[in-house]
């Protein structure tokens, strides 16, 4: 195979790589949230136990949990990624960046990558294996017979 067919059909994976990113991304994040709220796999709190609800790591906890999980499963992927960019962008300002410049050295690299994995999403949408596209082509399946213009959903 000649290196442009090579570079072509590497290029067309595309959807499942990001697909793939976002589902790697999403089971990542959600730990941190599942860590803070219920101790799984373990409490990363300061203290050692886990977060209240309604507090600041609280709240991160559930966006995390949630958001993470509607990343997982590929629904709302847009506003869910936009959203939690901004909750990292947040993160980091107000948890890592006082604690020094460097982010390697203040701990903030994740909240930095997952920031702008996220306002990538954003941009991308979900890629393959995301619930949405099954319910996009669930939503435009041709229905009953003829001539297969009726679609669920739409009115002709």
């Amino acid at each position: 195979m000649n290196t442009p067919a090579l570079v072509s059909r590497w290029e067309t994976q595309s959807p499942r790589l990001l697909g793939l990113l976002r589902l790697v991304t999403a089971f990542l994040f959600v730990q941190f949230g599942t860590a803070k709220l219920l101790g799984l796999p373990a409490p990363i709190m300061p203290d050692g136990s886990t977060a209240q609800l309604m507090s600041q790591a609280g709240i991160a906890g559930l966006l995390e949990i949630v958001g993470g999980g509607l990343l997982f499963l590929g629904l709302f992927t847009r506003p869910v990624a936009f959203i939690l960019s901004g909750e990292m962008a947040f993160a980091y300002f107000i948890g890592h960046a006082p604690q020094g410049f460097w982010p390697v050295l203040n701990q903030g690299t994740p909240a930095i990558l997952f920031c702008f994995l996220f306002l990538y999403f954003s941009a991308a949408g979900p890629g393959a294996f995301a619930v949405s596209n099954l319910l996009r082509r669930w939503h435009t399946t041709p229905v009953g017979f003829g001539t297969g213009h009726h679609e669920l959903g739409h009115s002709h």
